[in-house]
């Protein structure tokens, strides 16, 4: 129809993939053996490594932009997301290990919330029906985890990492939507995952985190994290965010909550409660009206910003 966005195949394909391949993120966390922060930094690792030779050769003029003084305040964007991508794999992975599993997933999951808080701090409007939506996703995404807030001083401390894994994740996304008007998917991710394998990196020798000596079993599931959810998911959201408001993205991301709840069954054998089925129909119905109303207020995409990617 006249007057309405165009609906682009590659960028509905990438999210389609994003968000199936995150939902094997948390039952690979389960299976594998070995601490969250040695699992979030060898993910990041790993995947740097490989996109480096990749940026090298595909990107290596727009890197090089980067670190002159006209593009530094892009490097300096970058690199502050890949900060706190460090931070929400920092608290929210360890959060499983103080908390029940379930307030630890149901707390993430409030990201939509300080993504449109964030928005409304850049001047954006959201309209009444997304903040409506946006309630009803995160409602959702509690009701179906089972989610029942602690009172255990180590719980709490679980709880609270969680809720600033859902704020980092939340300001991680923002700061690359905006970033991603520039940088192309390779060069921003490349960055990001170098960051935020550094940081972890760190973390790990300050709190003496053993990063070696796993079965094999675990070294196979942290490679099925870096090919499924890290490049499959969070690099297919970056490349998104050029046609895709971050506070759309942060709902999509919802979906990992039932798509995690239907790898488990099938393939750990973890059937969902029959109490979680009506916050997984109520989160699907919020994320949809998200996606239905971020599509009509989208602007076109910009053939610059396209040509980025």
């Amino acid at each position: 129809m006249p007057g309405q966005p165009r609906v682009h195949v590659a960028t509905v394909a990438a999210l389609t993939v994003a968000v199936l391949a995150i939902s094997s993120s948390a039952p690979l966390i389960a299976y594998a053996a070995a601490p969250g922060l040695a699992i979030a930094f060898w993910r990041n690792a790993a995947s740097s490594v490989l996109l480096a030779p990749v940026a090298g050769t595909r990107r290596r003029h727009e890197l090089a932009e980067l670190v002159r003084p006209a593009g530094r305040g892009v490097l300096v964007g970058c690199v502050l997301a890949g900060a706190a991508l460090a931070v929400h794999f920092g608290t929210w992975i360890p959060s499983a290990k103080l908390t029940s599993v379930a307030d630890s997933v149901a707390l993430g999951a409030t990201q939509p919330v300080w993504q449109g808080l964030i928005a409304r701090w850049q001047g954006r409007h959201l309209s009444r029906t997304t903040w409506v939506a946006i309630g009803m996703a995160v409602a959702g995404a509690v009701a179906a985890t089972g989610a029942d807030i602690a009172v255990s001083p180590r719980a709490v401390a679980g709880d609270l990492l969680a809720l600033a894994g859902g704020v980092a994740i939340a300001v991680y996304t923002a700061l690359g939507e905006r970033v991603r008007a520039t940088v192309s998917t390779v060069s921003y991710t490349t960055i990001c995952y170098t960051v935020c394998a550094v940081l972890l990196g760190l973390a790990c020798l300050i709190f003496r985190v053993r990063l070696a000596g796993y079965p094999a079993t675990t070294w196979l599931a942290i490679a099925g994290m870096v090919v499924g959810a890290q490049f499959l998911g969070h690099s297919m959201f970056n490349y998104a965010l050029h046609r895709v408001a971050a506070t759309t993205i942060a709902v999509l991301i919802l979906l990992e909550v039932p798509g995690a709840a239907l790898v488990a069954w099938l393939w750990l054998g973890q059937a969902p409660a029959p109490g979680s089925w009506p916050g997984l129909v109520l989160l699907t119905a919020g994320v949809a009206v998200v996606v239905v109303a971020g599509r009509r207020n989208a602007p076109l995409a910009d053939p610059e910003v396209v040509a980025a990617a």
